[in-house]
């Protein structure tokens, strides 16, 4: 399967690494996902913040259509998990431009390409949260203008 926007250059980043580096990778994409938070005074056209009792905290998904182009955002509580907060800051760089119907077919199997087979088998509700939670926002808003 082809993926759109960024995303395949990530995975192929993470695909092939050894365990330590591939959760170090983690880390390190958890730590940037402050620079995918909403700018004071920016609008979307969908936002849905909650808790759900598969996170630890609140979650926002904040998703603005321009040109048909997929724009992406996420407010995180400072409870929610590292692992969260890496998978966030993976989908926002890379489905950033996206087309929303890309953002809709997107399978999770590449997930754990990304996270890997034993973090997904710990971890498999938090690993694909936040792939669901974009693709309801995404759905949401093709509902909307559809």
């Amino acid at each position: 399967m082809t993926y759109p926007g960024e995303l395949p250059a990530i995975i192929e980043l993470f695909s092939d690494l050894p365990e330590g580096e591939r959760r170090e990778n983690l880390m390190a994409f958890a730590g940037g996902a402050g620079r995918w938070t909403p700018a004071e005074g920016e609008s979307f056209d969908v936002e849905d913040v909650r808790k759900d009792a598969e996170c630890t905290d609140e979650v926002g998904v904040h998703l603005r259509v321009e040109g048909g182009r997929v724009h992406l955002r996420m407010s995180l509580g400072p409870e929610v998990q590292t692992l969260t907060r890496a998978m966030a800051a993976i989908l926002c760089r890379g489905l950033e431009g996206c087309r929303i119907d890309e953002v809709l077919a997107l399978r999770p199997d590449f997930v754990p390409q990304i996270v890997g087979a034993e973090l997904v088998r710990l971890r498999s509700r938090t690993v694909y949260y936040v792939l669901s939670r974009l693709q309801e926002a995404a759905a949401a808003y093709r509902d909307r203008t559809t």
